[in-house]
């Protein structure tokens, strides 16, 4: 009679990567390409990890990156992957460790920990789907629908009139709220857009606005100040992202919210972030800080802290985070990386529902294949 303790463990034995760039129908700009600090989106680098164990286990995960960084990404993940083969993959903060020392001389945040990311996630998706649970479930969920707002319809390269269109689609859709860029050199411009969408929408649906970190703190005094009549439920990135002191004192002075966290790269940041009480909202990127197991660290440090949660992008797999998270969070909605899959998340009444199916739920379609530049294997399949 075999015991699960006597039962042989399972091995990694293949892992594959892919590098795709997935096209954007429209450039996208927002405060800092008007700033002149970045050029327009045209695509998003997507770093594919598919991992599978001699027991025939398989999970799929992902990283992103965006205008840069895509090629580094999946060299620095090549390289690193290796590491798992032979291990257990239940041992997921054991092999969080591992890929990390593996490339410990690149550093512990920033490109080498988003490289991590991709292998994380997909180690928590085969998890989740050997136990036969979704990835919220595995992780102990308190919701099986989560609210969230769009941000795709908000950009600053559209203008006022299809702004309004925008946001009366995007809750016709069935989504919750509505963010809008601002950051613009010409902050009378940021509050004519404000000031119409708000008015076309009505006091009664959720509106945030994001600045992108293009204020400086007199600018961002002043902004925040002008907008608290507007009933928003967060002013996000007034100021850098490292400037931990100044959002501060701005999430002190004022009633509106402040909401920030979206591109530190790291647990570590973002406890920083937290000592100093610089948010209200914070906002974590699974991918960006490496992955599943260090925003679930974060996740804690915002509990304890008594923060609010509003993970950044990548809705297909934070609408799973999201719902294990204490307090009541809020999702981006953006369609961005819809094409990536076969499966797409279901809306109601200003809420998505989280898949049930095992894992993230997630499987890629054909278009990956054609989109991809790069691709690597390690180890052999059973």
């Amino acid at each position: 009679m075999t015991t699960a303790s006597s039962a042989p463990e399972d091995r990694i034995t293949w892992v594959r990567l892919s590098s795709c760039y997935l096209p954007l129908a429209t450039p996208i700009s927002d405060a800092k390409v008007l700033t002149g600090r970045q050029k327009p989106m045209t695509e998003i680098a997507v770093l594919f990890a598919e991992i599978e164990t001699a027991g025939g286990h398989q999970g799929l995960g992902f990283s992103y990156s965006k205008r840069a960084g895509g090629p580094g990404q999946f060299a620095h993940a090549r390289e690193i992957a290796p590491a798992l083969i032979g291990e257990d993959p239940s041992d997921i903060a054991k092999l969080w460790d591992k890929l990390c020392w593996a490339g410990a001389s690149a550093g512990r945040s920033g490109l080498a920990t988003q490289a991590i990311g991709a292998f994380d996630v997909a180690l928590w998706d085969l998890k989740a789907k050997r136990a036969g649970l979704s990835l919220a479930k595995l992780l102990g969920s308190y919701r099986d629908s989560v609210r969230c707002y769009n941000t795709s319809g908000g950009f600053l390269h559209t203008p006022i009139d299809q702004l309004m269109v925008n946001a009366s689609a995007s809750i016709e859709r069935g989504i919750g709220g509505i963010k809008l860029k601002v950051g613009q050199p010409d902050g009378a411009l940021d509050i004519a857009r404000v000031t119409a969408v708000r008015k076309h929408l009505g006091d009664t649906v959720p509106l945030m606005v994001d600045a992108n970190q293009q204020w400086d703190r007199p600018t961002a005094q002043r902004m925040c100040r002008i907008l608290e009549p507007f009933n928003l439920v967060w002013i996000e990135e007034p100021l850098d992202a490292y400037d931990h002191e100044g959002h501060a004192a701005l999430a002190l002075q004022f009633d509106t919210p402040i909401a920030t966290g979206e591109m530190l790269t790291s647990a570590a940041e973002h406890g920083d972030l937290i000592r100093h009480r610089a948010a209200d909202y914070l906002m974590p990127d699974a991918p960006r800080v490496g992955g599943i197991t260090p925003f679930l660290k974060i996740a804690s440090l915002a509990e304890h802290a008594g923060l609010m949660l509003a993970p950044h992008f990548a809705m297909e797999l934070h609408v799973h985070l999201a719902a294990a998270y204490p307090r009541e969070p809020w999702v981006e909605h953006f369609e961005w990386l819809e094409p990536l899959f076969n499966e797409r998340i279901e809306i109601r009444e200003g809420r998505m529902l989280v898949p049930t199916r095992p894992g993230l739920g997630l499987t890629l379609s054909g278009q990956v294949k054609a989109w991809t530049r790069e691709e690597a294997q390690v180890g052999t399949r059973p």
